[in-house]
């Protein structure tokens, strides 16, 4: 391959001059494709395209532009302007935009980068993931209303959208051209090549070589791990191998998986097909290639690129390839090249689709013209492409059948294509053609034993009719027309097959036993539901098509012969009424709940009705309404049979269909059209005829007509049922008059009326709401412009969601009998309207509302209220409840049949006031009384009757109201005034009633007094027995939070206030007497905490965290090394990773945890996916109370009771001081460390320069007073070991080792750093230090501090000498050893816990166990305190830089202190300080110094339990004057400089010594990096208001190590702002050798192992504990709603919420993700584990 490249343009020159320049190209290729592609040798990616470029590109570009490619682009783009559209092609889950105001159909979408710059940003827009293949309509301006362009897109106010013209040169076209049509047909030809081993012949090469290829194709029926398994086994490779061409196959569809002679080919294919059989029964593609012909297919792949980047680079590049691309072949047979291309897509390969979609996205759908010549291409062939993605297997993104988007929804493109191709036709026929073998005998589809996969493939063909038929058009032509109706006549052919499908025929006797297939008809259905809706439209906006289409339609409906009657018509009678009709019972014969073309004909005469086009109709009388509304009769009555359970036999399905026939899916386009043709026969028949047709229907007719006797229960009660159905449905049909053509009502009236129902049964969210309304074909239900004419809205608080609740002047328009209610929402809605009108104080009569008025052709549908036979039905009614023959009536009947005769009254009462009485022929009320009446039965008198009936007590109210309104319609009848007939009736109940009201009202508040005060009697019992059990939880509580009285410490509380508030010292308060009695929460039993009882233990869950850490994402592991000078036993300033310990608070036994912890074990190991909760092998556990996470239990231990002997701390004060205290402390660690033979240390010689007193001997700090141990129970020393041993192995993750000299360093740090994350979260919410923590943390706390202090006991006492003295050595550096860190390398609290806690162990002797008594415990406090504090003062001051100016002045006692300090500092540094004021000083020290100090009272509050300072529980922690109560609690001057003037001659050396270390003066230079004090609170990362901001970064995100550009799931980490590639190959790393994502490799870093991330694209929090452990968690996003969204389902613009945002903070800030992600688990119980660790 060393040859030198070609020199391009005299390449070109030689193409340019030769008679064939075809054949000299293709000449080119033949040599030069083979030597670049497919090599034996593979050549790097990078050197590939060098050579490609070099060999072949170049020379193509030269010919191209006729010189240099350079210079031939920058003339070129001197004179083309950009283009309108923007044309971007969208990867599947990119987030797309529409625009609901603006957008003319859904699928016109944006992408981020216009929608950003558009006009839509503020308008109602929606946001969803693409599926992949669609591209931004930016610029189109036929797909928007307003704002079609972006500010980038935008041409200027001036010019309208047109293509830009062709500006190039003619010859610079012509070359395009020549060399387009070139290339454009070796790309064509070699993607649909088929041939394995030969090329086409002037492409042969001289001698064919012996090398060939084995490629493994994509298929979407084999598993990723079948694949690999495969791979293993036939072309021995390793897994990772196996796991790349996998991965590779699946992205690109194929990939060579050898290289090698035919015969080693053929037996890779052979081992391939049979190893992937064995698996799944159908083998994996595999063909065999000739190494050319995969060189040239991969060239062609590659050209297909170069044809985007050369067309991208001017709009007559694009018309040139669009000319090629189009243009005829010379042979008839032969399509265009894009044609072939296109036809050929189902059997190519994922790659080569891509590549031909993407060209013909960026070419031919970017030009007007050639759009519409590629539209009627792609329609030419469209039924043989939808035939071809039937068989093929990939998804339909990947398919060209998903180009159809892009050119049926444009409108003008659409009509184009109706006039020119008839594609209505077209499509319908194709879908017909599909279905052909789902059909029956009699020509219905019949869909048993359908492929399911097949069967959803044929359904997205109707998405292409829905786009063809979105926007209806405003002028038709005569060709439309023609054309439209041909199409509408194919369409009632698959609707003619529909008609009848499926027919169910109830089962008597036995149960039915296979249940049939019914969802494929439904889905049809719910597929053409808008499709039907949108038929009707069209025919709406042309009355010649309206005509036509309902005669076609009727037409249709007498052609269909399903479900025909077997006898003859026969005459029925009842009250002087005859029928003469054929009979038919539902129960007993075939029946179908399919009826399209009756319903499409209810639709179409309503719209005849609307338009008044009904006038046109000819000859009306050849409609015979009996004979239309037969069927939808049938189907109601079907539906009313089910629901009376008479077709229980006929098993789920039919239940199923019914649910679906009446939901808010499906019910528009059949239950309703059903009701409306129920409409249209009342309104066309005689109305005693038309309800005698419905007794017939309903198996009623002899019911009422009186020949009912001897029925069984069974039946009885069926015939019970089919009543209140049968009333029930006249009520529908004479009151539901909301659809516009049968009232005056416009769409957004009914909207309102839906909602106003909907928010009757409660109050709802917005998302509940769309779901309960149906939606138009744009997916919109026009809820939000009527919302707030019917609704208010109340927000959300922290969790919830935002509701509407109905606003009450709209409650006159509910309506019980409201027919879109399903039965549980019927009796939801009246309990609660029941429930709101008694609190109000109103009557429980819930009245028919007033509806609209019927339009003119509908006005008859109201005689069915005043007829006969109504009359007849309502006293039969009436009167079985009189009599009360309780078997053959029901409440519910009752309550409908009022109804109906409130919808009468209510009828007759508006029609009186709107004309004379001599006008009204509407005379219900006369024949309601007269009717009957001579027998005391007529409908009035019955009223009156069963007005006394008991079991009717709840129908009362509504009796009472019907008969106000006879009186009111009598009146209106006889012109007299209602008001004076009623007045002596009304008058006299309102004031009995307003007077019953108050009495009642006083009784009820008298009552409600006595309970409130019963209630408090108990609670205030109840309280002070949860006090007196719980002590432990109120100990330290401020009084002002008891009730009752304040606990004194002791008698002479009220003298000592003072000496009660200091923790440490000689004048240290004592420790208040107090008993813990707890209850354990497991036994119910109580027991006192003392120390030598059986332990009690509190829950506990000890983890690592990085909360506080100054160095995010750096974890330091825990070296070993050979001085162990190192974390843990010091902790580093950063405090990178620290231990946690937090308890839940809840007590119980040590053996009740025992034996419920083996309980646990036993139980779970048999339960699936308990391990992804809790992790049993590393003692996890949950909390037998409350369900939190805990992994370890903390001993109770009570504080040791202690009274102070002041006398003896002044005596003992007065000689033993600081210097003399040192003294003692570094002869006893030198005489201990002799005594265990480890001096290692330097002389002593040094200790000498302390003081002139005699040197103190080895046990002269005995002599300051020791006092007995305290002795504990085996069993708290055992649970000492347990929790302490928790600690180690999780803060310091490895294997537990009670007798390592770390476990008991692992307990205090874990003390510390839970203290300082306390002191933390309280500076965080702004509380005070004491009285604000919960309970439980205090309790945890508490326990915490005291077991660190006790677990010496179960460590080795030379241990913790030696880790007190190496501790000791920061503070008095003549301990130190060689590796001690210096003063800024250490965590100062950590350190004051450390020394405090070690201290005891000095005390050993090796004969006699001692501790310091109070007074000398006091004293090593005190000076350990100011050691330390001290030490800190300078730390802070030394890694300071910002020192504040302060506006005060420097002469205060402590400006002058810190002032005199400052300068003593400076003199010791190597390097001379900055100057600064004293104030400035003192003012940086303070702030730098207050959290240790706010640590260091909480530590030693809980350590020796003397009650702090009253101002440190009312004042919060960020408050002024927090300095000066903390400080006389922990013993320390006002003025903290005075420690250095207290105790100067021994705190100069030190200062000396601790100024001059090495580190100290870099620090100072500024070479290291060190933590400033106070340190940085951290917090999660600053979130964007718009949620759409997060979107567009991650739009923009790029994954580091890949550089494809699959689909990416940014992921974005809240601790610290870092965007991750989560859930994607390219980015798993090895964490403890295994594969991990990235999300839990940057926990492990990032945050120990826990985590808090937000997956941006799906739009919720993922919390991760641990690898294998996670949980999802609501995103702090809402929309306007006050709802969150994950996934982005409802795609409603999001905005952040503060408030939920804030409790992320505090869940991750106390600790408590842990405890969050086992609730959840607990709740969802997986069933199948999500692969946390591969996120």
């Amino acid at each position: 391959m060393a040859e030198k490249s070609p020199d391009g343009l005299e390449l070109s020159k030689e193409w340019q001059e030769a008679a064939d320049s075809r054949a000299e190209l293709l000449r080119h290729l033949k040599e030069q494709v083979p030597r670049i592609f497919c090599l034996k040798k593979e050549l790097s990616p990078q050197d590939e395209e060098e050579l490609v470029q070099s060999h072949l590109l170049h020379p193509l570009e030269c010919f191209l532009f006729g010189e240099h490619p350079q210079e031939g682009l920058q003339k070129l783009q001197q004179g083309s302007s950009s283009s309108q559209l923007c044309g971007r092609v969208f990867k599947e889950g990119e987030t797309v935009y529409s625009c609901r105001d603006c957008a003319i159909d859904p699928t016109c979408v944006l992408c981020m980068d216009c929608f950003q710059d558009s006009v839509h940003k503020t308008h109602r827009y929606k946001m969803h993931a693409s599926s992949g293949g669609g591209f931004c309509d930016c610029g189109d301006v036929e797909a928007w209303k307003i704002g079609p362009y972006c500010s980038k897109h935008d041409p200027g106010a001036t010019t309208a959208m047109v293509t830009d013209d062709c500006v190039l040169e003619p010859e610079l076209y012509e070359r395009a051209e020549r060399l387009f049509r070139v290339l454009l047909r070796y790309v064509t030809d070699f993607l649909v090549w088929e041939e394995n081993f030969e090329l086409p012949s002037e492409l042969q090469p001289r001698t064919k070589e012996n090398a060939y290829y084995c490629v493994l194709y994509n298929d979407e029926h084999h598993s990723y791990d079948h694949v690999i398994y495969t791979l293993q086994r036939s072309v021995n490779c390793d897994h990772n191998e196996a796991h790349t061409y996998t991965a590779l196959i699946d992205k690109e569809g194929r990939r060579a998986v050898k290289r090698g002679t035919l015969h080693s080919c053929e037996q890779a294919k052979d081992l391939i097909r049979s190893n992937s059989e064995h698996i799944s029964l159908q083998p994996l593609r595999v063909e065999i290639l000739h190494a050319a012909i995969m060189a040239h297919q991969t060239f062609a792949l590659r050209l297909g690129s170069w044809f985007q980047k050369i067309i991208g680079y001017s709009a007559g590049f694009r018309q040139a390839f669009c000319q090629v691309a189009l243009e005829p072949s010379a042979d008839s047979d032969t399509p265009c090249l894009i044609s072939r291309l296109m036809l050929h897509d189902a059997r190519m390969y994922k790659g080569a689709r891509k590549i031909v979609h993407e060209l013909i996205f960026c070419s031919m759908l970017m030009e007007t013209e050639f759009k519409r010549l590629f539209a009627i291409e792609f329609t030419k062939h469209y039924k043989q492409l939808q035939k071809d993605f039937i068989n093929d297997d990939h998804e339909r993104s990947i398919s060209i059948t998903a180009l159809s988007v892009q050119i049926f929804t444009v409108p003008t493109l659409a009509r184009h294509l109706i006039e020119e191709g008839n594609v209505v036709k077209v499509i319908v026929e194709t879908v017909m053609a599909l279905l052909r073998e789902h059909l029956d005998d009699n020509n219905r589809f019949f869909f048993l034993g359908y492929n399911s996969d097949k069967f959803s493939r044929i359904q997205v063909i109707f998405h292409d009719l829905r786009y063809i038929l979105i926007s209806k058009p405003s002028m038709w032509t005569e060709e439309l027309r023609k054309q439209f109706l041909e199409g509408f006549m194919a369409f009632l052919g698959l609707l003619r097959c529909m008609q009848g499908m499926e027919e169910v025929k109830r089962q008597f006797g036995q149960h039915i036993a296979v249940e049939p297939e019914w969802e494929a008809g439904f889905s049809l259905q719910i597929q053409l539901r808008h499709i039907l809706a949108m038929f009707q439209d069209w025919c709406s906006s042309d009355d010649e098509i309206l005509l036509l289409t309902f005669k076609e339609c009727h037409k249709a409906l007498m052609q269909c012969t399903n479900q025909p009657f077997r006898r003859e018509a026969s005459d029925y009678y009842m009250c002087k009424h005859i029928l003469h009709v054929r009979p038919y019972k539902v129960s007993q014969e075939p029946v179908s709940i399919h009826l399209p073309i009756s319903r499409l004909l209810a639709g179409l005469y309503v719209l005849l009705c609307r338009t008044g086009t009904i006038e046109r109709l000819q000859n009306p009388e050849v409609y015979d309404f009996a004979q239309l509304v037969e069927l939808p009769l049938r189907c109601v009555v079907l539906a009313a049979q089910v629901s009376a359970e008479m077709w229980r036999r006929n098993g789920l399905s039919l239940v199923s269909q019914v649910y679906y026939y009446q939901d808010v899916k499906c019910r528009d386009e059949m239950y309703d059209k059903d009701i409306l043709m129920l409409q249209i026969a009342a309104s066309k028949m005689e109305p005693n005829h038309f309800l005698m047709l419905i007794l017939l229907r309903f198996e009623l007719f002899d019911f009422f007509n009186g020949s009912h006797s001897g029925k069984d229960q069974d039946e009885l009660l069926h015939l019970n049922r089919l009543t209140e159905e049968m009333l029930y449905l006249l009520i529908v049909i004479v009151g539901e008059r909301y659809v516009p053509g049968i009232s005056q009502v416009t769409k957004e009236d009914v909207t309102m009326r839906e909602v106003i129902h909907l928010l009757c049964i409660e109050p709802m969210a917005h998302s509940s709401l769309v779901k309960g309304l149906p939606e138009n074909e744009s997916h919109e239900t026009g809820l939000e412009s009527v919302i707030t004419k019917v609704a208010t809205f109340k927000k959300p608080g922290v969790s919830g969601h935002g509701l509407y609740e109905v606003k009450k002047e709209r409650l006159e328009e509910f309506n019980p009998f409201f027919y879109h209610y399903s039965r549980s929402q019927h009796s939801k809605a009246e309990e609660s309207q029941k429930k709101r009108r008694g609190q109000e104080g109103n009557d429980k009569a819930l009245r028919p509302p007033v509806p609209p008025a019927f339009c003119p052709d509908f006005a008859s549908v109201v005689r069915l209220l005043c007829c006969d036979i109504i009359i007849h039905i309502l006293r039969r009614v009436l009167q079985r409840a009189a009599e009360e023959k309780t078997t053959q009536w029901t409440e519910a009947m009752i309550q409908r049949a009022l109804h109906l005769i409130g919808q009468a009254l209510l009828e007759e009462k508006i029609q009186l006031e709107d004309r004379t009485v001599d006008e009204v022929t509407f005379d219900f009320s006369l024949k309601a009384r007269i009717i009957g009446s001579e027998h005391g039965k007529s409908v009035f008198l019955l009223l009156s009757k069963i007005k006394a009936v008991p079991s009717l007590e709840a129908q009362k109210d509504m009796i009472k109201w019907l008969l106000q309104m006879f009186e009111i319609v009598k009146c209106l009848r006889e012109k007299s005034s209602p008001a004076a007939s009623m007045s002596v009736e009304t008058a006299k109940p309102e004031e009995n009633i307003q007077d019953k009201e108050k009495a009642e009202r006083k009784r009820k508040a008298e009552a409600a007094k006595l309970h409130r005060q019963k209630i408090m009697a108990q609670m205030s019992a109840m309280q002070k027995n949860f006090i007196e059990s719980n002590k432990m939880l109120y100990d330290n509580m401020p009084e002002s939070g008891l009730q009752g009285e304040p606990v004194t410490a002791n008698e002479s509380s009220a003298n000592n206030q003072m000496e009660l508030c200091v923790a440490i010292g000689p004048l240290r308060g004592p420790t208040p007497a107090e008993r813990e009695v707890l209850t354990c929460i497991l036994c119910q039993e109580e027991q006192e905490v003392t120390t030598h009882a059986p332990a009690m233990v509190l829950t506990a869950c000890v983890q690592r965290s990085t909360v506080l850490t100054q160095c995010r994402g750096k974890i330091p592991t825990a070296q070993i090394t050979d001085d162990g000078l190192s974390y843990p036993l010091f902790m580093p300033p950063e405090l990178a990773v620290g231990t946690h310990t937090g308890s839940c608070g809840h007590v119980m036994h040590a053996t009740c945890w025992q034996k419920y912890f083996e309980a646990v074990q036993n139980t779970t190991r048999n339960r699936l996916h308990a391990e992804l909760i809790f992790d049993l092998e590393n003692g996890e556990y949950l909390c037998p109370l409350c369900k939190s996470l805990c992994n370890t239990v903390v001993p109770l231990i009570p504080l040791a009771q202690l009274t102070f002997n002041y006398e003896n701390a002044e005596l003992i004060g007065q000689h033993l001081t600081m210097p003399r205290w040192i003294q003692v402390m570094g002869a006893r660690i030198n005489g201990l460390k002799s005594v265990t033979q480890d001096n290692d240390n330097k002389s002593s010689d040094e200790d000498k320069g302390f003081s002139g007193e005699v040197q103190p001997d080895f046990r002269s700090i005995l002599s300051y007073g020791v006092q007995e141990p305290r002795r504990f129970s085996d069993s708290i020393s055992d649970m000492i070991a347990v929790c302490a041993t928790t600690v180690y192995r999780v803060g310091l993750q490895t294997p537990p080792n009670e007798l390592c000299p770390r476990v008991p360093l692992m307990t205090w740090n874990t003390c510390a750093f839970t203290i300082q994350a306390i002191e933390n979260i309280l500076q965080e919410e702004d509380k005070p230090l004491f009285g604000s923590l919960q309970n439980r943390q205090l309790a945890g706390l508490k326990a915490i501090v005291q077991f660190a202090a006790a677990q010496r006991i179960k460590s080795s006492q030379a241990v913790i000498q030696r880790h007190f003295a190496d501790l000791l050595g920061v503070l008095l550096p003549a301990m130190s050893r060689k590796n001690t860190p210096s003063i800024v390398e250490v965590d100062f609290f950590h350190l004051l816990v450390g020394l405090v806690l070690s201290v005891p162990s000095l005390y050993q002797e090796e004969t006699v166990d001692l501790q310091p008594s109070a007074v000398s415990a006091a004293y090593n406090h005190l000076y350990i305190l100011h050691l330390v504090t001290m030490a800190h003062m300078l730390q802070v001051l030394f890694t300071s830089t910002d020192f504040p100016t302060v506006a005060g002045e420097d002469d205060t006692e402590e400006a002058k202190a810190a002032a005199e300090w400052y300068t003593m500092v400076s003199q010791y540094t190597k390097r001379p300080m900055p100057e600064m004021c004293g104030s400035a000083v003192a003012e940086r020290v303070k702030r730098g110094i207050e959290p240790f100090l706010r640590c260091a009272a909480l530590f030693f509050n809980c350590l020796t339990g003397v009650h702090p300072p009253e101002e440190l529980f009312t004042t919060a922690v960020t408050s002024q004057g927090q300095l000066e109560p903390l400080c006389s609690y922990l013993a320390l001057p006002p003025n903290v400089f005075q420690l250095f003037y207290e105790h100067r001659d021994t705190v100069t050396p030190l200062l000396q010594r601790w100024s001059d270390s090495p580190v100290v003066s870099k620090a100072l230079k500024g070479k290291l990096h060190t933590v400033r004090y106070p340190r940085r609170r951290n917090r999660l990362i600053d979130l964007p208001e718009d949620y759409s901001a997060l979107l567009n970064q991650a739009s923009h995100f790029q994954c580091p190590k890949s550089t494809d550009d699959e689909r990416k799931h940014p992921t974005l980490c809240l601790c610290c702002g870092a965007m991750l590639c989560s859930l994607s190959s390219c980015c798993l790393s090895q964490v403890d050798g295994e594969d991990v994502g990235a999300c839990t490799a940057h926990a492990a870093t990032c945050g120990a192992g826990v985590g808090m991330f937000l997956r941006i694209r799906e739009c919720e929090i993922v919390l991760r504990a641990s690898k294998t452990r996670g949980s999802t968690y609501p995103a702090p996003y809402l929309d306007d709603y006050g709802e969150t969204d994950p996934h982005l389902v409802r795609g409603n613009p999001l905005h952040l919420c503060p408030e939920r945002y804030r409790k992320l903070k505090q869940l991750w800030q106390q600790h408590c993700i842990l405890e969050e992600i086992a609730r959840s688990l607990e709740v969802v119980n997986v069933m199948f584990a999500f692969e946390w660790q591969m996120l």
